[in-house]
């Protein structure tokens, strides 16, 4: 027979798993929220009349840097921030994502403007080892260009990154440059449910969740 003693520790032991795993449920649903509208955002671009040159170019992109909300602090002067995922093309097949926060401190929004949208297409090799880095500075370690929209859609562009914003119909809602952009550790721990960094969720696909298959098919259909 269980002794009352043992069965009062098991007891506690299972609360305290309870208390451990919560947290972690919830920071889960936190990044599969994220996750899903990236998905929106990244759909939304596709769609768009006046985003023909992304259209276009993203089949050449080795990776796509989506931040579904950058938010500005303080009006027209002062910072910008928000979270971001990237997903990178390795051998023809799209894998991630990895997440990231960014964070700048330039006048970056357009005056009106409090939250604007961004997907950056990574063109470059320059460009897809900066976003492998822990950290780095958009326009510092890889060149930054403002993605051409509507009639500028034939442009010819030659910069690591490309870089579209809109926000409520404004387009370029946001300038990255300066931009600082830092790997969320604690994110992709939580996500893919062990260590990981970005090189072996990016390029060797060693890790991967089940809920960003949308948004990797939706990225794969786009050509």
């Amino acid at each position: 027979m269980v002794s009352t003693t043992f069965r009062r520790s098991l007891i506690g032991l299972c609360a305290a798993s309870f208390v451990v795993a919560a947290p972690i449920a919830a920071a889960q649903s936190e990044q599969q929220k994220l996750v899903n509208k990236a998905d929106v955002t990244l759909s939304n671009f596709l769609r768009d009349p006046q985003m023909t040159w992304l259209q276009q170019n993203i089949g050449r992109a080795k990776a796509v840097l989506i931040a579904p909300e950058i938010v500005k602090a303080g009006f027209i002067f002062g910072g910008s921030g928000g979270r971001a995922v990237l997903i990178a093309k390795e051998g023809g097949k799209w894998h991630g994502p990895s997440f990231y926060t960014m964070a700048t401190a330039s006048v970056g929004f357009q005056a009106g403007v409090q939250v604007s949208e961004n997907v950056t297409l990574v063109m470059t090799e320059k460009g897809m080892n900066s976003m492998l880095a822990a950290n780095f500075k958009i326009g510092g370690d890889a060149s930054v260009a403002a993605g051409p929209v509507g009639a500028g859609a034939k442009s010819d562009i030659t910069a690591d990154l490309v870089s579209f914003s809109r926000a409520k119909g404004v387009y370029g809602g946001v300038n990255l440059d300066g931009t600082l952009v830092n790997l969320s550790d604690d994110w992709n721990q939580a996500y893919y449910g062990k260590p990981v960094q970005p090189v072996d969720i990016l390029i060797k696909g060693a890790a991967s969740n089940k809920g960003a298959a949308k948004l990797l098919g939706d990225v794969a259909k786009a050509k």
